[in-house]
């Protein structure tokens, strides 16, 4: 029967990035009905971790979920896809996860850069997966929209602590002259 089912564009069930010890640094979980719970998702989490830790593949299949993953210095980066997922989507959208974080830290993708710079992570996670429906595979369009820079948001668009930020910024600079 689940042979028969309805093509969709819902793909994503969720992506994580789990530092070296299994714990969550950041997670999404798009089905409610695979995890509706945190408690289900840490031990989820959990689980995935203690299987592929040491592994040298790329994908595993746990808990009914296809699971792609890459690891580098002390982070693991997780895509999970139903069963039925084609593995090489699941891939691509790993992949560019993986490279826009690469891009957004300059090269340094470890546990500390990405806590650092978490707002944009988070960013990157959501133009490139929404709802689980994909919304770009590609690093370098992401990362155009997720590097935004205050000089280039009209201040009409800014938010007060943006603006203040760069008025301290101004001030700061006008005093060092």
């Amino acid at each position: 029967m689940d042979s028969l089912m309805e093509p969709t564009l819902y793909t994503i069930k969720g992506m994580c990035i789990l530092d070296n010890d299994g714990n969550r640094i950041l997670a999404k979980y798009y089905d409610k009905n695979v995890f509706p719970t945190v408690k289900e998702q840490r031990a989820y989490e959990k689980n995935l971790f203690s299987k592929t830790h040491r592994a040298d593949a790329e994908i595993i299949m746990l808990d009914g979920l296809t699971c792609v993953y890459k690891s580098n210095v002390d982070l693991f980066f997780y895509v999970m896809g139903s069963t039925q997922e084609n593995e090489l989507i699941l891939l691509s959208v790993l992949n560019c996860l993986y490279d826009t974080i690469t891009m957004i830290l300059k090269k340094n993708v470890e546990k500390r850069a990405v806590l650092e710079n978490l707002d944009i992570v988070m960013l990157a996670f959501d133009e490139i997966c929404d709802g689980g429906i994909i919304l770009d595979a590609d690093p370098s369009s992401v990362m155009k929209r997720v590097d935004l820079r205050n000089d280039d948001i009209p201040i009409g668009e800014q938010t007060v602590a943006q603006v203040l930020q760069s008025a301290k910024e101004q001030l700061k600079w006008s005093l060092l002259k």
